[in-house]
């Protein structure tokens, strides 16, 4: 397991990544930076990660969770329902590859504004 920092102008938050196909092109990426997307309450941003998608893919997350959107290059942080949820749900806009978990409270990503540069990089 590998432990990385996701910080932006008016926050940081720590998370933990499993040992996955995807995971590991991530790390292997770092440091990075990008500029964030929010899409209802998600953040995403784009990385210079190229991935398939795995068999255990999925398209409805628990808050918090790490998620890889293959189609656009992106990493996905849910911490609340998106255009796409039914209810309260976390459903992205399409499948993606689960990555790891958010520690604390994922809905610090609330603070974060289209625009802002995000910055991955290991702990």
């Amino acid at each position: 397991m590998q432990r990385i920092r996701i910080s932006w102008p008016k926050g940081e938050l720590t998370a933990v990544l499993a040992d996955t196909p995807t995971a590991r092109k991530l790390v292997a990426a770092l440091p990075c930076s990008s500029r964030a997307q929010t899409w209802g309450e998600e953040v995403y941003f784009s990385l210079p990660v190229d991935a398939t998608l795995e068999a255990d893919a999925v398209q409805v997350v628990d808050p918090g969770t790490v998620c890889f959107w293959v189609e656009g290059s992106s990493l996905a942080l849910p911490y609340g329902p998106t255009p796409a949820s039914r209810g309260s749900e976390c459903r992205l806009v399409s499948r993606v590859n689960v990555l790891g978990k958010l520690e604390g409270d994922p809905r610090q990503l609330a603070k974060v504004a289209d625009g802002v540069t995000m910055h991955l990089s290991l702990l």
